[in-house]
């Protein structure tokens, strides 16, 4: 039978579902609005569609390897105690096992695997009509080494932040493994000042020169210490960017480009994700919700 733009709209308001699931769910219910409604519940698209607004920023990251590859992804949550149920982090086992099997080159094509239970899409969707939060598949990363290399991997609380490294000259575990350790708690984000945009090296440039035409004490300075200066300032600026630049956590008078050098290693790339990183929190004004509750 054919399906009215007047029954998708009054679903989409009794579910809050988006307009192609209300228009399947009439399809597969023949019309009846009452059977749509269950056939949405029973799918987890009404509740969870509800939640669409709501801002998960908490949640946890996975790191895991398997013979040459390492995945990396980050799934929210709204609230930091949902991130450490049994059903969130079996989630996050049937997410891990998937990825490394399939090893997605994007956080679309992840969500559109294929598992037991469906897509991970469908996973996400079933979990945040159960858990009873909004619950997100956020990103995703695979990263590739060669035979010769290995890998350091290190998840920081459970998950709170993972990161995995490669490195190559050395067969030490311990060394990736410290590797992995700095690059995640001292959150690097280039190798070397070399891997650094140019266009990110300029505009560093530019923003110290004008700070240092504003400084009265520079006016005197001859022009070859001004150009000094100004290098001086800029490396300094992408020194803690850089991870060969860094002090090394375990020994702070020693760089990370000196542990390397001393244990004949390498690194060839990391990959650092911490939980929530980048996502803008909604701040809660309890007066305003209240008076904005009364108001109704």
């Amino acid at each position: 039978m054919a399906i009215t733009a007047a029954q998708v709209k009054e679903l989409r308001e009794k579910t809050g579902a988006g307009m192609m699931d209300c228009k399947k769910a009439l399809t597969e219910c023949e019309g009846d609005i009452a059977k749509a409604v269950d056939w949405l519940r029973e799918k987890g698209i009404a509740k969870s569609a509800k939640k669409e607004g709501r801002i998960a920023a908490e949640g946890l990251t996975r790191v895991a390897v398997s013979g040459n590859t390492a995945v990396l992804f980050e799934v929210n949550s709204e609230t930091d105690f949902v991130s450490k149920n049994e059903q969130f982090l079996g989630l996050m086992n049937t997410l891990q096992e998937a990825i490394l099997a399939n090893k997605p080159a994007s956080t679309e094509e992840a969500l559109n695997i294929q598992t037991a239970e469906g897509t991970i899409n469908d996973l996400i969707i079933n979990a945040t009509a159960t858990i009873g939060e909004k619950i997100s598949f956020r990103r995703v990363a695979v990263v590739e080494k060669a035979d010769d290399e290995i890998f350091g991997s290190y998840m920081h609380m459970g998950g709170s932040i993972s990161a995995v490294v490669v490195v190559k000259g050395t067969e030490d575990a311990t060394v990736a493994k410290n590797l992995a350790m700095q690059v995640a708690s001292m959150a690097p984000k280039y190798v070397s000042q070399a891997e650094v945009p140019s266009e990110e090296v300029e505009h560093e440039r530019e923003l110290q020169l004008q700070m240092m035409k504003a400084d009265p004490n520079m006016a005197s300075k001859p022009e070859k210490v001004l150009v000094g200066i100004l290098k001086g300032k800029v490396d300094k600026h992408f020194k803690d960017q850089c991870l060969l630049d860094q002090e090394y956590f375990l020994e702070p008078k020693t760089k990370v480009s000196q542990f390397l050098k001393d244990n004949k290693a390498e690194v060839v790339t990391f990959v650092r994700f911490q939980t929530g990183e980048g996502i803008e929190k909604r701040e809660e004004n309890f007066a305003e919700e209240v008076a904005a509750q009364m108001a109704k």
